[in-house]
């Protein structure tokens, strides 16, 4: 867990158990009631996360709990009230809609605090939400990874040749969890064209110089190597099971 101060950390949960509001219909809260009300649900959720190896080292329970909070409130802003009147148990209905918010929100946080991986946050959610069921999410997890100097935007069946925009992140993790993935699903040949066009295990290599360790020689080398580039990709893509980029995710 990420060094806090204890103090503040007591201090808050002094202040919380002050302010909590009298007990009463939720349906009469008002909206600032109500979030202090489920302040405490905050804290569970962040005490978890402060000890998981997810977010250990990465943010404080103080900064979830800052984090958390954030996103109660915009939870609160969203409830259909009408249809949560209409359960049998509103107090866990309410729970449940927040608690899902409020663990997606700091989950989020906690993945830009991380450091550790190159893959833009509105991608981690979509691969998130897509559940990963099926091959689209693994071939989302690569679109975000590889940066394609070969881009063909007539051909959008090919996620790899969608540039990816985002800002770059410490990528060691990234490149080490990537190369295993090289590893176990690519020739030789292939697995030297992606980490050296990407420099995933040292520095980036030019066309030419991937060329030349491939032994291609003539006018048509540049194209080997960026059909091997492509081919490889595309591999992994076909490979590469949904549940170890979730793990990774």
């Amino acid at each position: 867990m990420k060094k806090y101060n204890i103090q503040n950390y007591i201090r808050y949960k002094e202040d919380v158990k002050i302010s909590m509001p009298t007990n009463k219909s939720y349906s009469f809260y008002e909206r600032d009631e109500l979030i202090v009300k489920f302040m405490p649900l905050v804290e569970n959720i962040s005490r978890k996360f402060a000890t998981s190896q997810e977010a250990s080292g990465v943010m404080s329970i103080l900064d979830l709990i800052q984090s958390g909070n954030l996103h109660l409130c915009k939870a609160v802003d969203k409830i259909d009230w009408e249809k949560a009147t209409e359960s049998e148990d509103l107090e866990m209905t309410l729970k449940s809609f927040l608690s899902k918010r409020i663990r997606g929100g700091i989950r989020r946080d906690v993945d830009k605090n991380r450091g550790t991986m190159r893959v833009p946050e509105h991608k981690i959610n979509e691969i998130r939400k897509d559940g990963g069921k099926d091959q689209k999410m693994v071939a989302m997890f690569f679109n975000s990874v590889f940066l394609s100097i070969d881009a063909n935007p007539s051909d959008d069946n090919m996620v790899y040749q969608i540039p990816d925009k985002s800002d770059p992140y410490n990528e060691t993790l990234l490149n080490s969890y990537i190369m295993s993935l090289l590893n176990k699903h690519l020739e030789w040949n292939e697995m030297l064209v992606l980490s050296k066009s990407y420099g995933l295990d040292g520095p980036k290599w030019s066309a030419n110089e991937i060329a030349t360790a491939l032994e291609l020689k003539g006018t048509s080398a540049y194209v080997r190597v960026s059909e091997l580039k492509k081919q490889a990709v595309q591999k992994l893509i076909d490979n590469v099971d949904h549940s170890q980029v979730l793990d990774y995710l």
